[in-house]
């Protein structure tokens, strides 16, 4: 199949390119920069140089492409998250609203049947069972930052989910690690772990659902070639409470084991996000996925995949 890839070197853009060539697709993937560009072409795809708010050179790029399938992996996310800023999520919850539209305006000027979209795992609605399905409702009162993410998040599903024309599949992710991420080798949060900057913080009872980006990546070409429309949780075999991956991760990453802090002390160095997500945030499961993609996470559990990726 032809497969555009709007976000192709990203994270997961960049094994995603590589893994739809090898299935036998014909890929053309977009990036900003000419020289990220000469990376997708050594995966094997073709480039589109393209800013997916200029609607006018997308819509061009995207009718040349001519694909069956349009895959959404944009964000702009900083190589820090601090949710003491308020602008920590702003360039992402401008891709994806208006990014969002503009992309699938392209993609049915295009013809195509089907979209495929980024989204996240971590957004369920804190009270409950400690592990969500898709049928679960997301959170809408989120403090901070974090709840302006959430709206946005919100409208771009509604709009993937919602558009006549194409088959809508929105792919939940859980925390991403491996290279390029933020639990990367190189990543801040790994760096902050290995000083020592990021704490158990209160009971550390917040569950956390972790996919390695090969996996990521492996899901999406499922999503891309099966699947009925809908939501499908992308995330590990193993949610897990903070007080356990955390001081895994520690050890693996050749750091001594975490801090504990207070929660007022988190909240007032932090901001209000960290104190939810460390004690009430809900993790995912993936039974859906691997149900109906026919999907199997090659790393089914954070504490060998962070081993082999941090070892």
């Amino acid at each position: 199949m032809r497969v555009f890839v709007a976000g192709a070197s990203g994270a997961i853009g960049r094994p995603l390119v590589a893994k739809l060539v090898a299935a036998g697709h014909e890929v053309t993937g977009t990036t900003r920069s000419e020289e990220r560009a000469e990376r997708i072409r050594a995966a094997g795809g073709r480039t589109a140089v393209v800013d997916v708010f200029d609607a006018e050179t997308l819509r061009a790029a995207v009718l040349e492409a001519a694909p069956e399938v349009v895959v959404h992996q944009l964000t702009a996310l900083p190589e820090r998250l601090d949710f003491r800023d308020p602008e920590t999520y702003a360039a992402t919850n401008r891709v994806r609203t208006e990014g969002t539209r503009n992309l699938l305006d392209a993609a049915l000027a295009a013809g195509a049947r089907r979209v495929v979209c980024q989204s996240i795992a971590f957004a369920y609605r804190n009270e409950g069972g400690r592990v969500k399905s898709e049928d679960d409702p997301l959170e809408e009162d989120a403090p901070g930052t974090f709840g302006g993410a959430l709206r946005a998040l919100r409208e771009m599903e509604s709009m993937v989910l919602g558009t006549e024309g194409v088959e809508g599949l929105v792919l939940r992710y859980g925390f991403f690690y491996g290279p390029g991420t933020h639990y990367g080798p190189d990543g801040t949060t790994i760096a902050d772990i290995r000083r020592r900057r990021m704490p158990v913080v209160g009971r550390g009872t917040g569950v956390f659902s972790f996919i390695h980006v090969d996996d990521a990546a492996d899901a999406t070409v499922a999503a891309v070639e099966r699947g009925a429309p809908g939501v499908y949780n992308v995330t590990d075999d193993e949610p897990a409470a903070m007080k356990e991956w955390l001081p895994v991760a520690a050890e693996a990453a050749g750091a001594k084991r975490p801090l504990r802090a207070p929660v007022w002390l988190a909240k007032l160095v932090g901001g209000k996000e960290v104190g939810a997500f460390a004690l009430e945030l809900r993790g995912a499961s993936n039974e859906k996925a691997k149900r109906e993609l026919g999907w199997e996470p090659a790393h089914p559990s954070w504490r060998t995949g962070f081993r082999e990726m941090l070892g």
